[in-house]
């Protein structure tokens, strides 16, 4: 198992359009990206994160280069952001 920990700086009066973004390409990532298990939106005060469980690290690499994500996540979201996302992988022990 793997993850992808997308942090996003949005404000907090932009972070009801970032969920809709989240919402509206939950299923498809589900359903269509190879590896794809999970996705979860976390927020905190200082920040809103994307948890996505894949089922493998090349799986996750894989998705970050695809149009699902490069073009509507990213187009999406962009206006929404204060800075660029933070992205990091993590591989499970």
């Amino acid at each position: 198992m793997a993850y992808l920990e997308i942090t996003l700086q949005v404000d907090p009066v932009n972070r009801v359009a970032a969920a809709g973004v989240y919402e509206k390409y939950k299923q498809p990532f589900l359903d269509t990206v190879p590896g794809a298990r999970s996705k979860e939106l976390l927020v905190r005060d200082e920040d809103v994160q994307v948890l996505h469980g894949f089922e493998t690290v090349a799986d996750a690499k894989a998705y970050l280069a695809s149009d699902l994500f490069t073009r509507d996540v990213v187009g999406g979201l962009s206006p929404l952001l204060k800075a660029a996302p933070d992205v990091r992988l993590y591989d499970t022990a």
